[in-house]
């Protein structure tokens, strides 16, 4: 199987994502987070000035609708300055990058940050996804509903250390927008691991997927996996992508072979490239 997911799209989907993830809170939210977000061409940014991390102070889809020009990236730059962040970052996959990266990259003072592994696959030639997670007896995943919202987005964003109530109720406002699709595994009635789908016409995103940490290695990221594989077959998507971190010497990152049983390909190794004030 050969993945063929396009670069600029895989990259532009998954920054269609952050951006419409944190952009559906209410006004109000994003006043208290300092949120902001940038849309030129096939770029988009978001800066959050509340977010002591900086998570969420990215930019990406460079090179999706033409060359990627220092234009493009200074104004990204300029973008985080007037927001007031002390840093941000920009996602380029390497196939993308201009032939003069090195001094393009030196001329706006932009350091290599983390790498990912950026994942994609072709629905069309996947194997049967049919029943592949053994998750717990008397566990269930589903689809999260309006008035869950709260409990879904809190399980998600704690687990990745967002604690703050803004940030929480940011995550809580996405969930029934019309191009997002939230699971959750329950184990009684109570929300143990979550899982977002995120739709951007033929290809789709993997988008926070989070386990409770007493509630790890019990199947729930496999059948959030499996559930969101089988709904965006079910809205007619070709292609899926997902990221998470690369896997060093000596590692072992769950996440990604939790994809890699999926179907899931990896289609390159992404830096994360840094702009600091």
């Amino acid at each position: 199987m050969t993945t063929t997911v396009p670069p600029g799209l895989a990259e532009l989907t998954e920054i269609m994502a952050y951006a419409d993830f944190a952009t559906s809170a209410s006004m109000s939210v994003r006043e208290t987070l300092g949120l902001g977000s940038l849309h030129v061409g096939s770029t988009r940014a978001l800066a959050i000035r509340e977010d002591p991390s900086q998570f969420f102070n990215r930019a990406g889809g460079f090179g999706a609708d033409g060359p990627i020009t220092v234009d493009d990236l200074a104004r990204v730059c300029a973008f985080y300055r007037e927001h007031g962040v002390s840093q941000g970052s920009l996602m380029i996959a390497p196939p993308l990058l201009p032939p003069d990266w090195d001094a393009t990259a030196t001329k706006l003072g932009l350091v290599e940050g983390s790498r990912f592994t950026k994942l994609g696959c072709d629905i069309e030639t996947l194997p049967t996804v049919a029943d592949r997670a053994a998750l717990d007896p008397g566990w269930r995943v589903g689809v999260v509903e309006a008035h869950q919202a709260r409990e879904w987005a809190t399980v998600m964003m704690t687990t990745f250390g967002f604690t703050a109530p803004a940030m929480i109720e940011m995550a809580a406002s996405c969930v029934g927008a019309p191009n997002w699709r939230q699971f959750a595994v329950w184990a009684g009635e109570r929300i143990v691991a979550v899982g977002s789908l995120f739709l951007n016409g033929q290809c789709a995103d993997m988008f926070g997927g989070a386990t409770l940490p007493e509630a790890r290695g019990r199947g729930a990221q496999s059948a959030l996996l499996t559930a969101r594989v089988r709904a965006a077959a079910a809205e007619g998507c070709r292609w899926l992508v997902a990221e998470t971190g690369v896997e060093g010497p000596g590692e072992h990152n769950p996440s990604l072979h939790n994809m890699l049983r999926v179907g899931f390909e990896p289609m390159y190794e992404r830096t994360t490239w840094l702009w600091q004030a």
